[in-house]
């Protein structure tokens, strides 16, 4: 994120390229305080200058002792403020100051239960001998801690699980308190604050006068700027954060790609006849991007292809206005973190996101991502705060590429309709039992592959559909929900009868992590 405008209390997290690295972040401004996350290698000067109250050293996917593993700069901790190591970031203390670690005989990985030896330190708001549930993820162990400190937790095979000097207030832990499985988390983040001495002055309305602040000083007093709306929640936050910042100088644009849900246009279109200052503008694109699509079966290249089409689309729809000098997009951290490592840190890329990565050269456009270093939950919390209602605020994220990464192997029409036609039915189904707003996501996934049935006397042979539904709070991780069986079965029954070309059903059990939310 972007320093703010305005002057806040600010916590510096240091990356280590965790892919939950903004998920510290994330509960820390649930907390009410200012976090910036900077690559761990950033010279001390420049974190120096950001006067932050206290540091956050994140987890790692190295191994701490392995030849090329990033390492602290020991000045960190001659900042004088106090720092909390988490997972590798523990490890990167205790290796700072002379401790020792190893590959550990017992990885971790996964629930385990906490036990508290002293209600100390991360174990502050803890009672003594009690017992908690955390997440770990570490395959190396503190065999020795340097001078000053003391163990305040452990686990049955991690015997330094927690630990703290109180002299330096210097704090670590082997857990992971970020990810909502460690149930107790936010206190142990919480105690960190109060120990740092933060105020707690940060909050989604002051993000909202920022932001605009911010916006209008990218774009300045003149020129044009368009936004990709889709509908979804991301973008229409982010065309009302610009609309607020520049007024009609913003046209919105609608790209029907033919990949979109059953009457998916159409509801666009009334939604937002009279929210923006400018009409709404649609794009009729349907078929050139399917021509892109097609013969395509690899995923990454559908996510390419798709990206490059809505650029042309939104470039030519510019050309059509006079031109334009931004692009606004609804980018959010969780995107970006699987595309790229957003702060230059090592954290791997798990597949590239359409909306993620800039602007062709040819392009003299500057891009405008107001929501890049936020969550899906925290956009939700600025949509309320700008007006926007529950029922658009709380739409179901749809995938930027739509059905095309919904539908395994080549993405043609008569697919993309059979797909349409059980996915509404799969959301008919889920909101008149209940559990709409129980779920981050519920959907189907067209599979190639068919399978032999029977209907009536006669044999099928069809296609599978897989219904995935999950339950998350923020898309880093997630958990498949447990549907009433009498829900899946009235899905699967309307499917098979009223779907042609789909004679089974299957439900996904997978969670995110080790799976994703969406099939590709």
């Amino acid at each position: 994120m972007q320093a703010p405008t305005q002057k806040h209390q600010t916590l510096i997290v240091l990356d280590f390229g965790s892919q939950v690295t903004q998920l510290i972040a994330r509960r820390i401004r649930e907390l009410g305080v200012y976090a910036e996350i900077i690559p761990h290698y950033t010279p001390l000067d420049e974190v120096r200058a950001r006067n932050p109250l206290a540091v956050i050293l994140s987890g790692g996917p190295a191994s701490i002792g392995v030849e090329g593993a990033p390492k602290l700069n020991p000045e960190v901790l001659e900042l004088g403020v106090p720092v909390l190591g988490i997972c590798y970031g523990l490890y990167a203390i205790v290796d700072a100051l002379g401790g020792t670690i190893s590959a550990a005989r017992e990885r971790e990985f996964g629930a385990a239960t906490l036990h508290v030896d002293a209600a100390r330190g991360p174990m502050h708001a803890f009672t003594q001998g009690s017992q908690e549930p955390v997440w770990m993820s570490h395959g190396d162990q503190v065999d020795s801690l340097p001078a000053g400190f003391e163990t305040v937790a452990h686990t049955q095979s991690c015997r330094h699980a927690a630990i703290v000097n109180e002299a330096r207030q210097f704090w670590g832990v082997q857990f992971h308190p970020e990810v909502t499985h460690t149930r107790r988390g936010s206190e142990v983040i919480g105690a960190f604050l109060d120990a740092a001495g933060f105020t707690r002055d940060w909050s989604m309305a002051s993000f909202v006068d920022e932001a605009v602040a911010a916006i209008r000083k990218q774009v300045g007093d003149t020129g044009t700027v368009i936004c990709g709306l889709s509908g979804g929640v991301d973008s229409s936050v982010a065309a009302l954060l610009v609309e607020k910042a520049i007024g009609k100088r913003l046209h919105c644009i609608f790209v029907d790609n033919g990949l979109l849900r059953l009457h998916e246009r159409e509801q666009v279109n009334r939604m937002f006849a009279t929210r923006l200052q400018n009409p709404l503008i649609t794009a009729d694109a349907g078929e050139r991007f399917l021509a892109q699509l097609a013969g395509v079966t690899d995923p990454e290249v559908k996510r390419k292809r798709i990206g490059a089409e809505f650029i042309a689309v939104f470039e030519e729809t510019a050309n059509k206005l006079g031109g334009a000098d931004f692009l606004v997009q609804g980018t959010l951290y969780p995107d970006v973190i699987e595309s790229v490592s957003p702060t230059g840190g090592p954290s791997a890329t798990i597949k590239t996101h359409h909306n993620v990565g800039g602007l062709p050269e040819r392009m003299r456009m500057g891009v405008v991502e107001p929501l890049r270093e936020l969550f899906k939950d925290e956009v939700r919390k600025v949509g309320l705060a700008l007006g926007l209602p529950e029922q658009m605020v709380y739409r179901h994220p749809f995938p930027g590429p739509g059905l095309a990464v919904r539908i395994l192997g080549e993405v043609t029409k008569s697919r993309c309709d059979v797909l349409r036609e059980a996915d509404a039915i799969i959301l008919e189904e889920i909101t008149k039992a209940g559990l709409y707003r129980d779920l981050w996501q519920v959907f189907g996934v067209f599979l190639p592959v068919r399978t032999v049935g029977v209907m009536g006397d006669g044999r099928t042979y069809e296609h599978a559909l897989a219904i995935r539904a999950v339950t998350s709070t923020d898309a880093m991780t997630a958990d498949w929900a447990r549907l009433p069986h009498e829900v899946l079965a009235k899905m699967s029954n309307r499917i098979i009868n009223e779907v042609r070309g789909i004679n089974r059903v299957c439900y996904d059990i997978s969670s995110k992590p080790p799976a994703t939310i969406e099939w590709e």
